[in-house]
């Protein structure tokens, strides 16, 4: 989709769209004569609605008289003042939804206010956001796609210089984030952990380094518990670090990614019915893929390390058992009780090379990690576990702005003594309750008294419900909300 900005006066043919209030009217000035042909088409529905008692919130004049636009559809926003960012990103992803079913090559937006406390100037830009994110569709396999109807977006706004300008920032927000959804959605036998490899290489520029560590490296860095997960597939593990760091002498925030690119459970294999979808046991890592893709894209003043782990969980004679006891990069041992908690065995070590190399400010992982979150939070919030309060509540209020929520999940010692082994140091599962928190507490395990956060994700990256920015089964959670905390909480 091409999205451009123009000046009033300068519209074009085909769909427009527009908005209205209960208060304010029309969102539209007298400065072209399009807009006082529409408010006149307007004023003579809202006349005639009120003569049969109709309440519409979106009127849709189909071949208006004596007007240029082939199609004017009006939507009506209940409090214009109350809308903040998030709320017109939203709006956004409600115009694509109407338009969906309609064969719509060019669709003109335009949108003003008297109201001096709007940012009239950002809303373009986010409403752009927002129809581009729900407008993401992946159909790379199929002979036949329906494809992206809207090819051509055109806000009609008097601040169309600052508007585009704005629409920069966001539109390096929307390439990280589809890049996720791309990755995520991609088939386990396409994206191996060596094309994965590949895809990442990719991204390298002079602003963003990526350094590679094959098995043969990680074997060198005693990297075992990593390197357990792969012993039973024929696909070489591979860690991936991505370097942004435009201020020299500072410390960076690590953020890690569990990338399992399939996960059968190994030996404790998973039941048939949904295995399909551990395809997207990645989504972790992919979050981190899409947001060092979005800091160097939108040159961020903040100093960034993602580090992900590459590797596919199977199962052939090679492959750990139950009751294996393995050595982490760390030295610290882990006793295996069950192959499908793999996940947390990845993270372990990854950060383990994280402390060791980048000695970070605070370290943010995100992985898939546990079915028990999404018995505890459904898929509406992801869960948060963390050590250090500031950094739990600056997270949680980066994603109360973005929409990409957070619910805090406790960590104690009481729970720490559910995974304590009597044969290696640390055991990768507790018993039957508290599953997700035995799970944050094996990694906090490693990471000690560095600032951390780990979020789990199982329920809110994949199978997702969805929203008003979102038609994919990959969301691409994470991005924005990482983004946003990187913005508030390292730049300012």
């Amino acid at each position: 989709m091409k999205v451009s900005f123009v000046d009033i006066g300068k519209e074009n043919s085909g769909v427009l769209v527009s908005f209205f209030t209960e208060g304010e009217g029309l969102l539209l000035d007298e400065k072209s004569q399009n807009d006082r042909d529409i408010k006149k088409l307007y004023d003579k529905h809202r006349k005639s609605s009120k003569d049969n008692n109709i309440e519409q919130n979106i009127v849709d004049f189909i071949h208006p008289h004596n007007n240029e636009f082939s199609r004017i559809i009006l939507f009506k926003i209940k409090d214009l003042s109350s809308l903040d960012e998030n709320s017109w990103i939203n709006l956004g992803g409600r115009i694509c939804q109407y338009l969906c079913t309609s064969k719509i090559a060019e669709l003109s937006i335009r949108i003003e206010t008297t109201k001096k406390n709007i940012e009239l100037m950002s809303i373009p830009a986010r409403l752009a956001f927002g129809i581009s994110l729900r407008c993401y569709k992946f159909e790379k396999y199929k002979s036949k796609n329906k494809g992206n109807t809207i090819q051509k977006l055109v806000f009609i706004t008097s601040h169309h210089t600052t508007s585009e300008s704005i629409h920069k920032n966001y539109n390096a927000i929307l390439d990280g984030v589809n890049l996720t959804r791309d990755l995520v959605n991609e088939p386990s036998n396409i994206l191996t952990p060596l094309e994965y490899t590949k895809r990442i290489s990719e991204l390298a520029s002079p602003d963003l380094k990526i350094k590679i560590l094959n098995q043969k490296k990680m074997d060198q860095l005693s990297m075992g518990a990593l390197m357990a997960v792969a012993r039973g597939s024929r696909n070489e593990p591979y860690t991936v670090i991505l370097e942004y760091l435009p201020n020299k002498g500072q410390k960076p925030l690590v953020v890690l990614g569990k990338g399992v690119t399939f996960d059968s459970g190994g030996v404790s294999i998973k039941p048939a019915g949904g295995m399909d979808e551990m395809k997207g046991d990645m989504a972790g890592s992919a979050s981190v893929i899409g947001l060092m893709s979005t800091l160097s894209k939108r040159k961020a003043n903040a100093n960034v390390v993602g580090i992900v782990g590459l590797v596919e969980n199977m199962t052939d004679g090679n492959a750990m058992r139950p009751g294996d006891v393995i050595n982490s990069m760390s030295g610290k041992s882990i006793e295996v009780l069950n192959t499908d908690a793999e996940g947390r065995l990845v993270l372990a070590d990854i950060a383990t090379y994280a402390i060791q190399n980048y000695k970070p400010t605070a370290i943010i992982d995100l992985a898939t990690l546990t079915g028990a979150i999404l018995v505890a939070l459904g898929q509406e919030m992801a869960g948060l576990f963390s050590n250090n309060d500031d950094l739990a509540n600056n997270l949680i209020n980066s994603g109360k702005k973005t929409g990409e929520l957070l619910w805090r999940m406790p960590i104690d010692k009481k729970y720490m003594k559910m995974i304590n082994s009597k044969v290696a140091d640390i055991k990768n599962i507790g018993g039957r309750y508290a599953g997700a928190i035995t799970a944050a507490e094996f990694i906090h395990y490693f990471i000690e008294d560095i600032p951390w956060a780990h979020l789990d994700i199982a329920g809110t990256s994949i199978t997702s419900p969805k929203t008003d920015i979102n038609d994919s089964w990959a969301s691409g959670y994470g991005v924005r909300l990482l983004n946003q905390y990187i913005r508030d909480c390292i730049e300012n």
